[in-house]
């Protein structure tokens, strides 16, 4: 009898390690799947309100115009006159209660930029970027963020986000963003640009890591410009209406503004090939796309150069804006 109980045993002990590793192996299968994917963080959750409202019913209703390998992750930005904003002054002024209904809908995550670099103590009560945080408070959204008194703010009255560490710290140090990746408050990290190409430090993260990184992809600012983060600090002083310190951005020497041409000549831009056989085989797979301050036809653009097919290329532009009766010259 007691023979047939340890052989019962022993085959339930045998039947539960088979039933573990085939869950394990669904994991790793589910992990691999992962890898092949890319996910697009991009620009004007207030700012191009309009623009998103037409787009995401196409992105939804057409997903054969677009690659099978990327979708998107976030959609982040500010509205205009926001006291924590920073990166970017934001402009849009939709009602923050249309913005997240039409990310909810569309199953998009919202992500808030609070990346302001000069917040104090009295700057945490503003009824303004409270209200947006109640608007947004929900597990799916985020919040881009650079002060750490915002940070123990939001994590005590806010829990329900998660948090992305701001470009504006402007990272440029290896061994200080990987203490970036480090800290557990953030589930992304955005590095400077100029991290972009090192390829062999890069690879040596661990793969929880890797799955942290969020790389800016199509900055136009000079490669060797030393005073990235006194632009990011001007913003700060404009969005709490403090005096400018007279600091000038010298990137746009011949006066062309932002040009999609000019960015994919940065020593620091990640094209679409390279998103595909550079960063995705090492299993990074979060990129975000700059755009607040520029236009919807230059988003459009973007859009159609990282996620749309060649042969649905008109077809998107199309569906967005092309009328055969437009004159335009």
């Amino acid at each position: 009898m007691k023979r047939n109980v340890d052989k019962e045993e022993a085959n339930k002990v045998k039947s539960n390690k088979a039933e573990l590793n085939k869950t394990e192996l669904n994991k790793t299968e589910l992990n691999k799947e992962e890898l092949k994917k890319a996910y697009y963080h991009l620009p004007g959750l207030f700012e191009f309100y309009d623009f998103y409202k037409e787009f995401l019913p196409i992105y939804k209703n057409y997903r054969e115009y677009f690659y099978d390998w990327c979708e998107i992750g976030s959609i982040y930005g500010s509205p205009a006159d926001c006291l924590w904003g920073g990166g970017r002054a934001g402009y849009g002024d939709d009602d923050p209660e249309k913005v997240y209904k039409l990310m909810k809908e569309n199953g998009i995550s919202a992500r808030l930029t609070f990346s302001n670099s000069l917040l104090e103590q009295e700057h945490l009560s503003d009824a303004k970027c409270n209200r947006l945080s109640q608007i947004f408070e929900d597990s799916n959204n985020g919040i881009i963020i650079y002060s750490d008194l915002l940070l123990d703010y939001m994590k005590t009255n806010y829990p329900k986000y998660y948090f992305v560490s701001s470009t504006t710290k402007v990272l440029t140090d290896f061994k200080d963003f990987e203490q970036e990746l480090k800290r557990q408050d953030f589930k992304y990290v955005v590095p400077d640009f100029r991290l972009n190409k090192s390829i062999d430090q890069l690879s040596k993260l661990d793969l929880d890591y890797k799955e942290k990184v969020e790389f800016l992809c199509n900055e136009a600012c000079s490669f060797k410009c030393n005073a990235r983060k006194e632009c990011y600090m001007e913003v700060s002083r404009k969005n709490l209406g403090l005096e400018s310190s007279g600091h000038v951005c010298y990137f746009d020497k011949d006066k062309k503004g932002y040009l999609f041409s000019k960015a994919m000549n940065n020593e620091g831009f990640i094209s679409i090939e390279d998103i595909q056989n550079i960063y995705m085989p090492r299993a990074f797979k979060n990129f975000k796309i700059e755009g607040r301050s520029l236009g919807s036809a230059l988003l459009l653009e973007f859009i159609i150069y990282y996620m749309v097919k060649p042969r649905y290329q008109i077809n998107l532009r199309e569906l967005m804006y092309l009328d055969n009766m437009l004159d335009l010259f």
